[in-house]
């Protein structure tokens, strides 16, 4: 039996991570996968659907090209071509992971583990088994979507986000059950794509766990581009019929039905917790997840979890922070726990959203006089110049320190000029740091410097 001083169970954005940071700390490092490398983020998540919103970006400027003074009268769409590109991204990637591992001497063991005890992993690929013991044994086996009660997804009719992004064709009609980040980033994707897309959410706004200011501009300019709405929805009944999927709605007490090609599912994540032999050895578990310390650690002191399984929030970035800190920590190194109030959130469709810390409500709720800014990206001469002057940046402060408590960005490139506001707040920064530190002009990231002056009352452009 082989014997190493750290295990990593999957191969995701977290397990590859951590077997890599194990690796360089001197451990003797495995890593256990059926699947390829890189879990559902780099095979069927955060980088295929990228690759997939980048065609829809792109497709969107033919569309528009007469703004630039260039005039396409006629063009063409390859989806397949389209759905080839963005599997090609993923291969690569996953390959490139598979490098890593090489690289950095992991071994990396194909097939699926068990724990039978808390030390041994039972490894089965095909008729092939094996067992390996560690010291340390990190848990990273990922999530999946979250079923609709009492309906089964059969990848046909009833799909979830990996279906989403591998369709043959473009459907003519399809339905979107929660508008959460999953949810926008294919209703943003098919309606470009041509198809009628009907967004079905249950809270009172889509995209409900962003700021509702930020909410209310991406459902404006979502029914702008043709998306149909429904919110205060709760679906009470998917049927399958023999050509179509029927969809039945609540809202108050009003009902409707809505008929479609097929009904992609976006309700959530759960962890893959099951079927690892988590009971058999006591770990413990609270509502589908498993219970971690501030380093990662289970209930049982050699094994941590990190990423889907340890529970909310369900983000890749996150997973990688917590692979870093579970390796650091079972290797006897110094390291810090995540600040789980500065996570980055974003949503990759068009516009962008991305958001950091407090929002308005929960800062009031938590006692905070605040003071917030705010800069349109319609003032912004490089949004003007770039044609995309959609959204805004808003920045809430602590008005007697001036703290830095939350951010909300909508528009184009949000999800990379947050990391800016990441920084910020990791820092401590107030709002007058922020608001006179120079900014290169023009850029769009001077949207945070306005804003952060807007707060006090400074704004120079609006």
């Amino acid at each position: 039996m082989a014997s190493y001083d750290i295990v990593v169970l999957g191969g995701g954005p977290g397990g590859y991570v951590s077997a890599i940071r194990s690796a360089q700390l001197g451990n003797k490092t495995a890593i256990i996968d059926y699947d390829r490398l890189g879990g559902v983020c780099l095979n069927w998540g955060c980088i295929p659907t990228k690759a997939l919103l980048r065609s829809a970006e792109i497709l969107n400027y033919v569309k528009n090209s007469d703004q630039f003074g260039i005039k396409i009268p006629k063009f063409s769409i390859d989806f397949v071509h389209t759905i080839k590109r963005s599997r090609d991204v993923s291969q690569r990637l996953s390959k490139g992971i598979e490098f890593l591992m090489k690289k950095n001497k992991i071994k990396h063991i194909e097939g699926r583990g068990t724990f039978k005890s808390t030390s041994e992993i039972s490894v089965v690929n095909g008729n092939k088994k094996q067992k390996v013991e560690a010291k340390k044994i990190i848990i990273a086996t990922g999530g999946r979507p979250k079923e609709f009660p009492g309906i089964k997804f059969d990848t046909n009719k009833i799909i979830t986000s990996k279906e989403a992004m591998s369709l043959k064709s473009i459907p003519k009609k399809l339905i979107i059950i929660g508008a959460g980040a999953i949810g926008a980033e294919f209703a943003y994707f098919y309606n470009e794509y041509g198809s009628e897309v009907h967004l079905i959410e249950m809270m009172s706004n889509i995209l409900p766990i962003e700021d509702a200011d930020v909410s209310k501009e991406l459902e404006k300019n979502f029914e702008k581009s043709g998306i149909k709405i429904y919110k205060n929805s709760k679906v009470s009944k998917i049927q399958k019929l023999q050509k179509k999927v029927k969809v039945s709605i609540k809202k108050g007490s009003s009902s409707n039905t809505i008929e479609a090609d097929m009904v992609l599912v976006a309700i959530g994540v759960t962890g893959n917790i099951e079927g690892i032999g988590l009971e058999e050895i006591g770990v413990e578990t609270d509502k589908g997840s498993i219970v971690i310390n501030k380093y990662n650690q289970t209930s049982i002191e050699n094994i941590y979890a990190i990423g889907d399984v340890s529970g909310p929030p369900w983000l890749a970035h996150v997973a990688s922070s917590q692979g870093h800190i579970a390796a650091e920590h079972a290797s006897g190194h110094v390291t810090h726990p995540i600040d789980y109030k500065n996570i980055p959130s974003c949503t990759y469709c068009q516009p962008q959203v991305a958001s950091l810390g407090l929002n308005e409500f929960s800062a009031k709720e938590l006692g905070h006089n605040i003071k917030v800014g705010r800069f349109d990206f319609k003032a912004s001469g490089k949004a003007l110049a770039s044609g995309d002057s959609t959204g805004f940046v808003k920045i809430i402060f602590d008005e007697k320190y001036g703290e830095l408590l939350g951010c909300h960005i909508i528009g184009h490139e949000a999800t990379e000029l947050i990391a800016e506001l990441g920084i910020a707040k990791a820092l401590e920064t107030t709002w007058q740091e922020i608001a006179m530190t120079m900014h290169a002009h023009p850029t769009l990231s001077e949207a945070v410097m306005e804003a952060a002056q807007d707060a006090f009352g400074q704004s120079i452009h609006q």
